[in-house]
């Protein structure tokens, strides 16, 4: 069974978000991507927040705004969400850690709002709480009905940090069975595997195996290679020259899509038209002394286009022509973490094109080289800088700006130059502070790289009410084209088009941040009180699963009936403690509280346990946990201080406290002297959001999440902040009307890193999948491309039979839609018998038993009829009489039959009694019903495997090339995309010759390859 809703994003004009909720036999709910939009609205996570509860584990994408947005503040509002395991990629933990401190950072409506219901009723949720505060927003903006409301506290760098640090990394192409949530039922086997989906830097297709079913979920992903970013593994990943799809990822059961983009077609040229393209445009503005801003993301695609540019701003230097307007252009790249983001991207050069990795090899030997070269001190120091080779990501021309007062001063310069900015809405980041001062010259260009299509009319309130970016309104001049269009010609004579803005007036919304007054400040703290009262009962609730090995132990043992009584019950536990909450306590009903009225009640020592399940029968008790890693527990220096010293210790924070200004307050993160944490409790500021090891936090720390190096000092300084707002904690919100007119010419050049209209119409032909679902783009892409492939995929299965209603087997959900994936298949049951059930001889692969059998099917069982008084007393004779009778007297076959009736006792209940009866074949059928079938064999062998195999059984086995694992020297295993072995030998390795080194290996290795199969002979 597969049942798949998209939570966000399928044929949405207003959203890019994705979530999606995929479920599979056995109750396994599995969330893939926890994506917002640029709007932050609670609203859209308002059905999240209802299947939290049920969810057995978290899968994420990309790590963009749209795959990951909404997941830092899931962990933080949202009750048990930091206990469902997450799984991705390394690549995209590290700059999805990094988008979301720069988000928070610069946008303050990322906080979202303090719910209005929750003074009144604080037991609501976030969700809940903002759906019933909203206003009718098509009579009112959603800039008014916000306004003068009270931001939360946005979450700190460091809790981004603590956050990310619990998702579990997997690499390309290796299976992994996951971890399940303590509420889950067990997950059977479930693996999961990554491939690269190309798009951005560790972005993955899932593939999820569950039994004999398996789900392909590839959402925004791109065939053709690029200049980072290797394309998509669909026929073997990077540099594979393959025709076919790889087999792990052909005939899926079920293909999740995205259609973003089917409606374009790819740009004749390929990567390369595309960046000259680019670097035409910015040519084209550079020679008339003006500016280029290119908004684009923070972690994602900008690393395409600062490598792209850098590489130019290289090849102009270098070419030694000095007509080349680049050269004397700025090149800058402006984000509150731009430099984190390029000193990760340095260290994950595995995972991108294998290009990439040549070129920081070259780059290596060439640093090399110049060292050896180095003969002394006099000349050392110039020869080294000036011979030392460039790495992909090491910037010569590049300068990164983390600082706003920093960008503004570069702004105001009036020499050329070109700025990548974030973010690509231009609603937050620095790409709105650059448009204030590039907006207004006529030789400056605003170049667009993703394009905003919006349509027309949508009658959904649900879209209605997400308002437009600057971008979206940018977009949309740029497709009016109200003012004209400028051309120019370029270096190869084609024509640029650059639409002209006509001095039109930008309007938008400016978000004021105020400190809160006396009154908001007593509501905000009692807020927070309810809040931590909330939390404090959902973990009392849940002690019992605090433990998650334990709790596997325990419901591995239970049915799957009553895991889903027990988890429906969670979720009705917490929706009652969310519905009966006051002011002060929670104010639970004893029926609500359960068995922790004997903690909460007083004077209350007993408590009925009969009928009971799970923690409900045991007093609730929870052990101490010792906090510790793999080498033992944490060890506090200050606990074994000696007497003189932590008196010298007090007398240096007493003398630190007053020489500190009056009402001078210290940070949690403020050390004394000797590197001792002034405040005792900052350590235990995060104990509340989950149990931490040091592992984690060291993990944390050298992906330099709390200290950026460089850029410590901006994340730190108060320069970025606008006049008014440099205050830390809640604030309360205003908006206020501002304009811009636009002057500046209108570009755009695709860098969405998409697939096309090309490549899904060849792609999904070649992958058969059993069933298509198609989400993730607006409702005209989606029909458009379902049509298409309704006709590809019929064709593939039978090119005669034209395509017709009965083939479909596509689907196009809306957000909230559930359809039935699960494969149309006819099964029947049968009982076996006894003589056949002791004949069966199971071969096991991996998980699954497979045997091979033929017998005789008959009718079901009847069992015998339990004899009445009347006939044990009459014995045998009985059952002669009767019949006699009935031949005798065939007139009362009517009254015989309904007395009968009355007289035999209720059918068994017992539905096995009904199933046909599958038993061996007699001696004189078997012979002539043998099966002339060749054998079959089931399971896949991995070369891996293989290898390890042979060398324990003393043999050399190596890889060589490519997918070849060589054996003695003499025998060469492959394996093809079809999953097919073939086994190459030399004449000799195949004798059995005593004494030689290598003989019989390939017997040998046919031995082990069919040990590691299941053979089916069909006899």
């Amino acid at each position: 069974m597969i049942t798949f809703t998209p939570l966000l994003g399928a044929q949405s004009s207003a959203s890019k978000a994705s979530q999606s909720l995929l479920e599979l036999e056995g109750g396994i709910k599995i969330l893939v991507d926890v994506g917002w939009d640029d709007t932050f609205n609670t609203l859209d996570l308002q059905e999240l927040e209802k299947h939290v509860p049920t969810l057995s584990l978290i899968l994420l994408t990309h790590a963009t705004p749209a795959h990951i947005g909404a997941f830092a503040h899931c962990c933080a509002a949202i009750p048990s969400f930091t206990k469902i395991p997450v799984y991705a990629t390394s690549p995209v933990v590290a700059l999805g850690r990094t988008l979301l401190q720069d988000l928070y950072a610069s946008s303050p409506l990322a906080a979202t709002f303090l719910p209005e219901t929750s003074i009144s009723d604080p037991g609501a949720s976030t969700s809940a709480a903002s759906a019933a505060a909203s206003v009718d927003e098509s009579d009112e903006s959603p800039e008014a009905a916000h306004a003068g409301r009270i931001l939360l506290q946005p979450p700190t760098a460091e809790d981004i940090a603590l956050y990310f640090s619990r998702i579990h990394q997997l690499k390309y192409s290796q299976p992994h069975q996951p971890l399940r949530s303590p509420w889950s039922p067990p997950l059977d086997g479930l693996t999961l595997t990554a491939y690269n989906a190309g798009h951005t830097v560790g972005g993955t297709i899932w593939h999820i195996q569950h039994g004999m079913e398996s789900v392909v979920y590839a959402v925004d992903w791109n065939q053709a290679r690029e200049s980072v970013v290797a394309g998509a593994a669909w026929f073997g990943g990077s540099g594979a020259s393959g025709t076919e799809v790889i087999e792990q990822l052909r005939k899926p059961t079920a293909l999740i899509c995205s259609t973003r983009g089917g409606e374009k077609f790819a740009l004749p040229g390929g990567r390369k038209k595309r960046d000259d393209l680019l670097l035409d445009m910015i040519r084209s503005t550079v020679a008339k002394g003006g500016t280029v801003l290119i908004p684009t993301d923070t972690s994602a695609r900008v690393l395409e286009l600062v490598y792209a540019l850098e590489h130019a701003w290289r090849d102009a230097a270098g070419s030694g022509q000095g007509d080349d307007v680049l050269r004397t252009a700025g090149l800058y790249m402006a984000g509150k973490k731009a430099k984190t983001t390029m000193r990760l991207a340095r260290s994950m050069l595995e995972w991108m094109d294998e290009n990439i990795v040549r070129e920081f090899e070259a780059a290596e030997g060439v640093d090399a080289t110049a060292q050896s070269n180095n003969d002394g001190p006099r000349s050392g120091g110039q020869n080294k800088t000036e011979g030392k080779g460039l790495g992909p990501f090491t910037f010569k021309h590049l300068k990164i700006i983390e600082k706003r007062k920093r960008l503004e001063k570069i702004l105001t310069d009036q020499t050329p130059k070109v700025i990548l900015a974030s973010d690509v809405s231009m609603d937050w980041g620095f790409a709105k502070e650059s448009l204030r001062l590039v907006a207004e010259g006529t030789n400056n260009l605003l170049l667009l790289t993703e394009p905003l299509h919006k349509e027309k009319v949508s009658n959904n309130h649900r879209e209605s009410r997400h308002k437009k970016t600057l971008s979206s309104m940018i977009w949309e001049w740029y497709e009016e084209r109200k003012d004209g269009v400028a051309l120019e010609k370029a270096a190869d004579g084609e024509m640029l088009e650059q639409v002209h803005s006509g001095g039109r007036e930008l309007s938008w919304s400016e978000v004021r941040r105020a400190p809160l007054d006396a009154g908001d400040q007593m509501l905000y703290q009692q807020y927070l009180a309810t809040k931590r009262e909330l939390e404090d009962a959902s973990q009392t609730a849940g002690q019992e699963n605090a433990d998650p090995t334990a709790d596997v132990d325990d419901q591995s043992s239970s049915t799957s009936e009553d895991s889903e009584t027990e988890q429906q019950g969670k979720v009705l536990t917490l929706v009652t403690t969310l519905a009966h909450g006051n002011r002060n306590k929670l104010g639970l009903r004893d029926e609500d509280l359960g068995v922790n009225i004997l903690l909460r009640r007083k004077n209350v020592y007993d408590y009925d346990v009969r009928g009971k399940k799970g923690r409900e029968r045991m007093f609730p008790y929870v052990a101490p946990r010792r906090r510790g890693d793999e080498y033992g527990e944490f060890i506090r220096p200050e606990e074994y201080l000696r007497a003189e010293e932590r008196e010298e210790a007090d007398m240096q924070q007493r003398r630190t406290d007053s020489q500190m200004k009056l009402g001078q307050k210290r940070r949690w993160d403020e050390s004394g002297p000797n590197g001792r944490r002034l405040s005792s409790s900052g350590g235990k500021r995060h104990q509340g959001q989950g149990d931490t090891s040091k592992k984690d936090i060291s993990t944390a720390d050298e992906m330099s999440v709390m200290n950026d190096g460089e850029g410590a000092d901006a994340a730190a300084s108060s320069d970025d902040e606008p006049d008014g707002q440099a205050f830390e904690g809640p604030a309360k919100v205003f908006f206020e009307k501002a304009s811009l007119t636009i002057n500046a010419r209108l570009a755009f050049v695709d860098f969405t890193g998409l697939h096309d209209k090309r490549s899904l119409e060849m792609l999904i032909p070649l992958i058969q999948p059993r069933k298509l679902i198609l989400v993730g783009g607006m409702k005209q892409e989606t029909t458009a491309l379902a049509d298409e492939c309704q006709k590809l995929l019929a064709a593939k299965v039978d090119v005669d039979v034209p395509a017709s209603a009965d083939s479909a087997v596509i689907f196009t959900p809306v957000n909230g839609e559930t359809v039935d994936a699960s494969v149309d298949t006819n099964a029947w049951m049968v009982k076996l018998s006894n003589h056949l059930f002791r004949r069966l001889k199971w071969q096991h692969v991996r998980s699954l038993g497979v045997v091979t059998l033929t017998g005789q099917v008959r009718g079901p069982e009847s069992l015998p009829q339990p004899a009445t008084p009347e006939q044990d007393q009459e014995g045998p004779h009985k059952k002669q009489k009767v019949l006699l009778q009935e031949e005798t007297n065939p007139a009362t076959d009517s009254e015989a039959e309904s007395t009968k009736q009355q007289q035999l006792p209720p059918p068994p209940t017992d539905k096995s009694d009904l199933y046909p009866l599958l038993d061996v074949l007699p001696a004189n059928m078997a012979a002539g019903t043998r099966s002339m079938t060749r054998p079959l064999h089931v399971g896949d062998l991995r070369l891996a495997d293989l290898r390890k195999l042979m060398q324990g059984a003393g043999h050399t086995a190596e890889f060589r090339g490519e997918g070849t694992l060589l054996i003695d020297g003499m025998v060469a295993v492959r394996k093809s995309a079809t999953g097919r072995i073939e086994i190459e030998a030399s004449a000799q390795s195949a004798a059995m010759v005593p004494g030689r080194k290598g003989a019989g290996s390939f017997l040998a290795v046919k031995q082990k390859i069919y040990e590691g199969l299941a053979v089916v002979s069909g006899s």
